[in-house]
Formats: C-alpha cells, structure tokens, sequence
C-alpha cells in the first residue's frame, strides 16, 4: 500500500495535470481511497476533485503575491492557519510522497510535508514556477517540467520533463473525426472553426474583443466559445441579438467538461489565454493558437506564450490592442491553410503523449521507500 499526498490549487492548469497524474496512479496500482487531496475552500478543487471521485480537504489560505498590503496581511494569517491544519491532514494520513503543482494552498502543506519527513515532488506546469514552486524547489527531491525551457529554472540534478499531462478524457477525443467532432456541436465541416476560451471563470476582455467582431467573423466563420462563468450573462444576452443566420454559426457556452476534448478537436484555431494548459492541449491536437497573456499574471502566461510563440506553434496579441487586432489576426491565419498547416506541425511536434504516465512514474519512484513500478522513463533520460 502506499499513500499520496496531492496539492494542487488555484488554476486549472494546475489542478487538470494533477488529476491527469491520480488517474496514472491508479493506473499503476494506486488506490483512490489513498490519495488525499488537499486544496482551499471555494476554489476550483472543490468542484473538479470531488467530480474525479477523490478524497478532499481543504484548508485556510489566500494569495499573497499581486493583492495588497492588507490583503497580503490577513492571508498571512490564513496560511499560517492552514499550515497547521495541513499539518493534522498529513499525521493522520501518513503519506509515503507529497505531490505539488503549484497554488498557494500548495506552500503551507509543503513546509509541513517536509518537517514530517515526506518527499515532495513538484510538478511545473508552466515554464516559469511562481512563487509556491519557488518556495519548495529547495525541500522538493524530484521536479518534472512541461518543458525544456524550465531549466533556466530548475537544479538540473532535481529536474526531469515530462510533459504536460492531458487529461485522459480530453486526450480520448483525439480519435475522433472532425466531422463527428463538430457534430458535437452541431456545426459543419465546410467553413473553418474557431475555438474561444479563457479559463473557468473567463476572460473579459478576450470575451468583450471576440463580441465584438462576430458580426464580421461570423459571415466566414464558426465559433466555439466558452466564455467562464463571470461574464456568461453578458455573453449570452449579446448572442441573443445576433441575427438567427449568424446565430447558427455560434455555440457559446459558461463552461464544457465532457465536451472540452471534442471542442479542440472540432477546431481549425484556438483564441486563448496563456495558461500552463495551451502547452499541452494545443500540442495534443496539433492546434496553432492566437495566445493573449494575461498582464497581470505574474511572468508565466507572457514565458508560455513566448515559449509556443518561438516554436512557431502560436501568435501572440495583447490585451490593450485586442479590440483593434483581433479579427486581421484571425482572418489572417484561419483562411490562410498553408500557414495554418505550419503551426499546426509545429504544435504537434511538442506533444508528449505519455506525460501523465511518466510523471506518475516519477512520483512512485520518489516514495519512501521506493515503489517498483519499472519505470519506462529514467530520470537520467527524461533529462535529456
């Protein structure tokens, strides 16, 4: 028997890869009643964790980074609580290896992790760590990485790449037609397909830019668009007004789950921000994307952007020019196949399929003591 110890938090390009590796773990003789997922309440975790079937607590906490003086001043105080019940969570549990990717639910349960004892393992979902990866780098035994571009980062005697995690349901949708795809959504294979998302709780100034242009988008056009949960009503009440032949052409949703996966396998181009995620999912599918790093998150979405950008797998637009660039940009590249194409390959080279599976090899290999899973994947050649 061996128990693991998840924390995973804030965004879901932290918690989706988490969920990615607990059904690896499974997969590898890992029981659900021993995982124990530790999150915060009213986040993310709360929904997605409990959907998986996994076991969660949650604890105090709050950001500390990019809030104000005060703010900065009472999640202090929460944190300091919630190491203290993490600290309970894990005499309670005994866990053989603490699993992180991040959040800032994440700092407290390392520190107590680490004065019991336990091994940590950290996962970077994106190329840049923030401020909780870089607080437990020096406790952490093992790092997997999204990518290469991490080592300027990272101890290269801790770090190995693995790749971004898929979830399985997503990653299954890749056996699908594009034509079924699209049938998901009632859509058709003769005109080209945008993709529109912004996280769970959305984008607005990606949502209020896209309203913009739908018009004259969707003359050419169709649309995909998951707008979050915060600017649904707006977004609903403006595709009320569309006329009903352009209306046909547009599917806006607050929020996919089982149909993510077949809404990037309908799509021709993605619009997104620049989450940890679009270094994965854009490159399971072999989708070009125009990104649009979010300003005021940390460094990370602005690096991943660069990242895909360099490699010739995305466009880069920002948000004080989005209203004005958004639809050349989109105009230049979904009618323009041979580009397309381009990106397209240049996004497929960067997938690694078997992402989840490597790390939830690592993390087996981090346990105390060491569990025999034969490992497909060495550290020494995942580092290479």
């Amino acid at each position: 028997m061996m128990r693991i110890l998840v924390c995973a938090g804030g965004t879901g390009g932290g918690i989706y890869p988490a969920l990615a590796a607990a059904t690896e773990l499974q997969a590898l003789g890992v029981a659900k009643d021993d995982i124990l997922w530790i999150g915060t309440k009213g986040e993310m975790e709360e929904t997605l964790v409990t959907r998986a079937g996994l076991r969660l607590e949650t604890i105090a906490g709050g950001p500390i980074v990019g809030v104000s003086v005060a703010t900065r001043a009472r999640n202090a105080v929460k944190l300091a609580r919630g190491y203290r019940e993490a600290s309970r969570h894990i005499s309670h549990f005994r866990p053989d290896v603490m699993f992180m990717t991040g959040g800032y639910v994440a700092a407290p349960v390392a520190l107590a992790a680490r004065r019991r004892g336990v091994p940590i393992v950290i996962y970077l979902p994106d190329v840049e760590p923030g401020s909780s990866i870089r607080l437990a780098i020096p406790m952490a035994r093992r790092i997997a990485c999204t990518t290469e571009g991490s080592r300027e980062f990272v101890p290269e005697d801790k770090m190995v790449v693995t790749g971004y995690p898929v979830r399985p349901d997503i990653r299954a949708a890749g056996s699908l037609s594009k034509a079924e795809a699209l049938g998901r959504f009632d859509l058709t294979p003769e005109r080209p397909t945008l993709f529109v998302f912004g996280g769970s709780r959305g984008a607005r100034n990606i949502n209020r830019a896209l309203m913009g242009v739908l018009p004259e988008l969707l003359h050419e056009a169709q649309v995909i668009h998951i707008s979050g949960t915060l600017t649904w009503p707006e977004v609903e009440a403006n595709a009320a007004k569309l006329p009903a032949r352009l209306r046909a052409c547009y599917r806006p949703f607050p929020y996919l789950h089982e149909d993510m996966g077949a809404a990037f396998r309908a799509a021709d181009l993605v619009l997104a921000r620049a989450g940890a995620s679009m270094l994965g999912e854009c490159p399971a599918f072999g989708l070009p994307s125009i990104l649009v790093p979010l300003a005021f998150a940390w460094r990370y979405q602005k690096v991943n952007a660069d990242y895909l950008t360099e490699r010739g797998a995305a466009v880069q637009l920002t948000d004080e020019t989005l209203a004005e660039s958004l639809l050349p940009a989109v105009q230049e590249l979904l009618f323009n196949p041979e580009r397309l194409a381009h990106m397209a390959a240049a996004a497929r080279a960067l997938d690694r399929p078997d992402a989840a599976a490597d790390l939830a090899r690592v993390i087996l290999a981090e346990t105390h003591p060491p569990q025999q899973v034969n490992p497909s994947l060495t550290h020494k050649e995942a580092s290479c």
